[in-house]
Formats: structure tokens, C-alpha cells, sequence
């Protein structure tokens, strides 16, 4: 090969390496960037229409739910609230054989829209009376949550327990049918 010859098929080649260097950095690898990100926020909205008919299919399910809890929600009223829960309380506790032995309301009002009762309740009894008060309370149709429940022996042979929970019980403020 001619020195000539030589010099330019050097010449093509450096040409071609930085065309193969900046198209790879500097025009593919972007790229290849912004279609990962295209083909990411695809996916994220195909999810959120995925999402959204479930939403849909599940509407009728879940305005019944809603209007379950805004009836069944405590009264506005802070002494009637109380007094429907403390009566709620009793009733449990008599249906179980539990034993109430103190009973701390406490109302939070955190929102525009609704307040809450936090109530902490001790009771003692046998293991299955404490089980099914805890039951009452979970299924009875008042919006009640248990945050804590702590149960212990109250004796060596663990006959007579004490429960321990923390409730909280949620009025709606806008009770309102919308």
C-alpha cells in the first residue's frame, strides 16, 4: 500500500470512529434515554387506567361502603357521640361477660370535615370473653378502629385477663349526602 493510500484510509477510519463515538454518545445513548422514559411513563399511565377501571367496576361496592360508615357514623354532637359509644361499650361487655373496668374518652378534632373519640378501655375477664368483645367491636356496625390492644394475665393461672385497647371512633362533621 502507498503511503498516500495509507494516509487516507487512516484518515477514513479516525472519521469513522468519531462519527461511530458521537453517534453512540452523543445522539443513540439519549436516545435509548428518552424511549426508556417514554416506554416508563407508558407503563405508569397503563397502570393507572388499569387502576382506574378497577376503581369503576368497584364503584357501587365502594359508595355502599362509604354510605355504610356515614350512617353508622357517631353522632356530631360530642355528648351524644359519647353517649352512644359508652352505650355500644356496655352492650358489648354484657353480650361477652367482660367487665369494664375504666373508660378514657378523648376527642381530637384534626379536620375540617370530621372528628374522632379516642377511647381508652380496660377490661378484664376470661380469655373468651375478651375474644368475643373484641369481636362485637370489630364487627358491630359503628366505624370503630382498634389501634392497640394489649392482653395480659391477671392471675397465675391466667383464668381472669385484662385487655387493654385504644379506640378510636370517627364523626363526620359534613354528614351530607354527596
Amino acid at each position: 500500500m502507498k503511503i498516500k493510500n495509507r494516509e487516507q484510509f487512516l484518515m477514513v477510519l479516525v472519521i469513522a470512529a468519531a462519527a461511530l463515538y458521537v453517534g453512540i454518545n452523543f445522539i443513540l445513548t439519549p436516545l435509548q434515554g428518552v424511549w426508556s422514559a417514554r416506554q416508563k411513563q407508558i407503563h405508569d399511565l397503563r397502570d393507572q387506567v388499569a387502576e382506574g377501571r378497577q376503581l369503576i367496576r368497584r364503584e357501587a361496592g365502594i359508595r355502599g361502603h362509604w354510605d355504610f360508615m356515614r350512617t353508622n357514623a357517631l353522632p356530631t354532637s360530642a355528648p351524644q357521640a359519647e353517649q352512644s359509644f359508652l352505650k355500644a361499650v356496655d352492650a358489648w361487655a354484657h353480650d361477652s361477660g367482660a367487665e369494664i373496668t375504666s373508660i378514657m374518652p378523648q376527642w381530637k378534632n384534626d379536620a375540617t370535615n370530621y372528628m374522632t373519640l379516642n377511647c381508652r378501655l380496660e377490661t378484664t375477664g376470661d380469655l373468651n370473653a375478651l375474644g368475643k368483645f373484641i369481636y362485637d367491636i370489630e364487627k358491630g356496625p359503628m366505624p370503630l378502629r382498634l389501634d392497640t390492644v394489649e392482653l395480659s394475665a391477671h392471675d397465675n393461672t391466667g383464668q381472669t385477663m385484662t385487655l387493654g385497647l385504644e379506640i378510636n371512633g370517627l364523626a363526620l362533621l359534613n354528614n351530607d349526602t354527596k
